[in-house]
């Protein structure tokens, strides 16, 4: 299994970012540009990455003010899960780490887990960015 993960510290209420994160439809914003044909509601969410493959997420568990975790709706070229944990600092900032986590033999790892870090680092990052 390989896990790629990054932090980042919101100035934002726990309440605040978990909602933002609980709806797909706000997930869109934290896409890098080579993310098209995005649709989402706000428990799936469907797009493609340039040059590499289409995907379909749905949000699969939910848990209040801790976690969102998203699995593939369809078949996808490998077992993936992403994750959103947040963690409370204090009570206007909230720590988001991004985890994907994916199965990836050799040749996948070697071709997909750059591609994954960017993705990371470009979604917590983001967030940042748009919640401030």
């Amino acid at each position: 299994m390989t896990i790629i993960q990054n932090s980042v510290v919101i100035n934002k209420p726990i309440a605040e970012v978990y909602n933002f994160l609980s709806d797909l439809n706000n997930h869109e914003q934290l896409m890098p540009e080579n993310i098209y044909n995005w649709s989402s509601t706000a428990d799936e969410a469907r797009f493609t990455i340039q040059n590499m493959a289409k995907l379909a997420l749905k949000i699969n568990q939910r848990v209040e003010n801790k976690e969102i975790i998203c699995v593939p709706s369809e078949e996808a070229p490998f077992e993936v899960k992403l994750a959103w944990k947040v963690d409370e600092v204090s009570a206007n900032e909230t720590n988001a780490t991004f985890v994907i986590e994916a199965q990836l033999n050799m040749m996948m790892k070697m071709m997909a887990s750059g591609p994954l870090k960017n993705l990371v680092d470009h979604q917590v990052n983001k967030l940042k960015e748009v919640l401030g």
